[in-house]
């Protein structure tokens, strides 16, 4: 579920602006006023936070940070696993959003010491991301642009749900990579927006974030449809070496896809978009013959 969102009263606060939400730890984060200077560890959640109506108010990203193109001109504070401290106090921010399972703890529990307000998220499936704009627009007080945008998600979210959740289940494989070769666990967001299209998973079994598999893992479940990743906006030319396995029922029925990992493994409002091209791919492969 995504955390609860609350505003003070100014009796409760003693300021009028004061703000408070619950993050992905079920801490309570309180500014007496909203935030100004945002310093964002993950690039999906530099995303979330323009969408939000807060990407004025970055003042620094981490790393492949790409999206919108506004954010590359932001200073870099480290990579998402490897933060440069020094270059975030220099920064002064007043609100951190950081990424519960991407951060490290150690650095984290660091600038809590140093004072800085840290709201941790983890966007664990399509739904809450609706609900970290919700409360990104709480903390900044872009609430009117926040809700905006959340309104939209999660009604064409409803709508995907509609229009394909009931259809006959089609066994997916989702290739992250080939070398060595990494699937979606049952815990993933692609996990998630696969069940959401109908289809099944199967490596839905494993727990475990995005585990390595086997040739031989996969050609036992059998797909009927294959989707891949890759590191761009090209399809990766190992996808079509699944052709090397006639007998795969996908590539017997010519369902081998390719969708840019930005659109679906990152945990944004533009995972819709991917959401719709996978769910296409995925009744494609339902009515092939």
């Amino acid at each position: 579920m995504g955390a609860i969102v609350q505003a003070k009263s100014s009796a409760q606060a003693n300021s009028p602006a004061a703000v408070e939400v619950i993050d992905d730890e079920g801490s309570v984060i309180t500014l007496n006023r909203p935030a100004e200077r945002l310093i964002s560890l993950a690039p999906s959640l530099t995303e979330i936070i323009y969408a939000a109506g807060a990407g004025n108010r970055l003042v620094g990203v981490v790393e492949f940070s790409d999206y919108p193109a506004a954010a590359i001109q932001l200073p870099i504070v480290g990579r998402h696993d490897l933060l440069d401290l020094e270059t975030i106090l220099s920064l002064a921010p007043d609100l951190i959003i950081a990424w519960q399972t991407g951060n490290p703890r150690a650095s984290i529990t660091r600038l809590r010491e140093l004072g800085i307000t840290v709201y941790v998220a983890e966007p664990k499936d399509l739904g809450t991301i609706a609900d970290h704009l919700d409360n990104v627009g709480v903390l900044t007080g872009t609430s009117p642009v926040a809700a905006a945008a959340s309104d939209a998600f999660r009604r064409a979210l409803r709508t995907l749900n509609e229009s394909y959740a009931r259809r006959t289940p089609v066994a997916t494989f989702y290739q992250v990579w080939d070398q060595p070769l990494i699937s979606a666990g049952g815990n993933e967001l692609i996990n998630d927006i696969i069940t959401l299209c109908g289809g099944r998973n199967v490596f839905a079994d494993i727990s475990m974030v995005a585990p390595k598999v086997s040739v031989e893992a996969v050609l036992a479940r059998n797909p009927d449809v294959i989707i891949a990743s890759g590191m761009n906006e090209e399809r990766p030319e190992w996808l079509d070496r699944w052709r090397n396995w006639p007998s795969l029922t996908a590539v017997a029925n010519g369902s081998l896809y390719f969708i840019p990992p930005d659109l679906l493994q990152r945990h944004t409002p533009r995972a819709l978009v991917g959401a719709r091209q996978l769910c296409e791919f995925i009744d494609s492969a339902r009515t092939a013959p």
